[in-house]
């Protein structure tokens, strides 16, 4: 019987029992034997997996997390020739990672080394190029305007400045969708500066028209006066800087400037736990299926996509590029980030102040 195998990695999102449970179903109905590796492409390197069965992937469509379990393991140039070594002994028919950035760039990696592998784009930051959106993305956005909705009760009631910071590395979707649908003051996002001078002057402005209160969204890769905000020095796995703490900088230089009483709210990892969305579920499903689909039409190096109404199949590599390793210094393939649009942004910046 012919075997296909799926893993999850970096960052766990809501809508990934799903899309296993999609995988998992769909090519059992094609008469394929599914395998689960643990913890990402660590359970690769050990060899360390279990069957999915239909009694196995039962029951877990509403369920956050992963079955599979996640690991943000970064495999050498020698481990990656030990991934294609045990991928080539299990006789795979294809292996289905689902994951980010980081999966898909060690994907694309594999393919070129004949690994047949078909990619299943996830992140709640909604910033990988190529598909029109993530699953995850919608669970945490509705998680987060839910959170700023509640604020604005606390803020007004103390006549306060709360700055609300958001995950999403150095795309700004979430701060902007949650910040619009719930009814931020200020957005404030990476890919479009703002002074200290002008953020402070809206907040006035604000305070000037009568409204006592204000509620800034802000994305945690946000650069405040040119310069990124980061909790720790090292770098993780993949070469990427550990953002955090732009709220509280961001509440300290307001309070300073304006004299308001200001309090940082940061959601962190409660936007991407819990419950998938509706939304997240289907979508998530969707891929799944048109994963296995891929794979039978042996249309490998392909990531799956949602175009317009249609979740379609495109090759990972146009979708890869070349950057620097900040660890390191040496080149290495990464996802080419998809951005926020001005003219999206522009709608939120009629509601500023």
């Amino acid at each position: 019987m012919k075997k296909i195998a799926t893993l999850t990695g970096g960052g766990d999102c809501p809508g990934l029992n799903a899309a296993i449970r999609a995988v998992t179903r769909k090519a059992l109905l094609e008469g394929y034997e599914v395998l689960g590796f643990r913890n990402g492409w660590a359970g690769v390197l050990k060899r360390d997996y279990f069957p999915l069965t239909r009694e196995r992937v039962s029951g877990i469509l509403h369920l956050g997390g992963t079955i599979l379990g996640t690991s943000r393991t970064n495999p050498t140039d020698d481990q990656l020739d030990t991934l294609v070594e045990h991928i080539q002994s299990m006789e795979l028919a294809a292996l289905i990672a689902i994951g980010g950035d980081d999966t898909l760039s060690v994907a694309s990696r594999l393919h070129k080394r004949g690994v047949p592998v078909i990619g299943i784009p996830k992140t709640i930051d909604n910033d990988i190029d190529g598909t029109d959106q993530t699953f995850g993305f919608d669970t945490a956005i509705n998680i987060a305007a839910e959170a700023i909705d509640r604020l604005h009760s606390t803020a007004e009631s103390h006549s306060r400045v709360l700055v609300v910071e958001l995950m999403g590395r150095q795309a700004g979707w979430i701060a902007l969708e949650a910040g619009m649908a719930g009814g931020a003051d200020l957005v404030l996002l990476p890919e479009f500066p703002m002074s200290l001078a002008e953020i402070c002057k809206i907040i006035k402005r604000r305070q000037a028209s009568g409204k006592n209160f204000s509620i800034v969204a802000v994305a945690e890769g946000f650069k405040l006066e040119g310069t990124e905000v980061t909790s720790s020095k090292e770098l993780d796995a993949f070469g990427h800087v550990r953002l955090g703490g732009i709220g509280e900088v961001l509440c300290r230089e307001i309070e300073k400037i304006t004299g308001i009483e200001s309090r940082a709210v940061v959601l962190g990892h409660i936007q991407r736990g819990g419950t998938p969305s509706a939304y997240d579920r289907v979508l998530g499903t969707r891929y799944g299926v048109k994963a296995v689909e891929l794979a039978m039409k042996g249309e490998f190096g392909k990531m799956v996509a949602l175009r317009g109404p249609d979740v379609i199949g495109i090759t990972i590599d146009s979708v890869i590029v070349e950057v620097t390793d900040k660890k390191t210094g040496k080149p290495k393939l990464r996802v080419r980030n998809r951005c926020v649009p001005k003219e999206l942004y522009d709608v939120a910046k009629v509601f500023f102040g």
